[in-house]
């Protein structure tokens, strides 16, 4: 399995839009995506206010493929959210079984 950690950075101001495009959209997109094990959504802290994340568990490379590309390690950007985000990082990792 896949782990896949995507990470944004809010435009300045941008935090509200993007938190109801976050629960509204984005959440549920990634819930009802096949090939998804697993998501895991996390929502800005004190320490960090305009940043969002999701690791996600996908069953294999073929299934993250199948929704992002063959370029899956350039984040899948929908149009909604461009405008809203300053930056993204996404980083791929092997799922360690326990």
């Amino acid at each position: 399995m896949i782990m896949r950690i995507f990470q944004v950075v809010t435009r300045p101001g941008k935090e509200e839009e993007f938190a109801k495009f976050f629960h509204e959209t984005a959440i549920p997109l990634m819930q009802g995506t096949r090939g998804i094990v697993s998501v895991l959504p996390g929502a800005p802290r004190e320490e960090s206010p305009r940043e969002f994340s999701f690791v996600m568990v996908w069953e294999d490379i073929e299934s993250l493929k199948a929704f992002v590309g063959e370029d899956y390690t350039n984040a899948h950007v929908d149009p909604a959210e461009a405008e809203l985000v300053e930056s993204r990082t996404i980083k791929h990792y092997d799922l360690v079984d326990l």
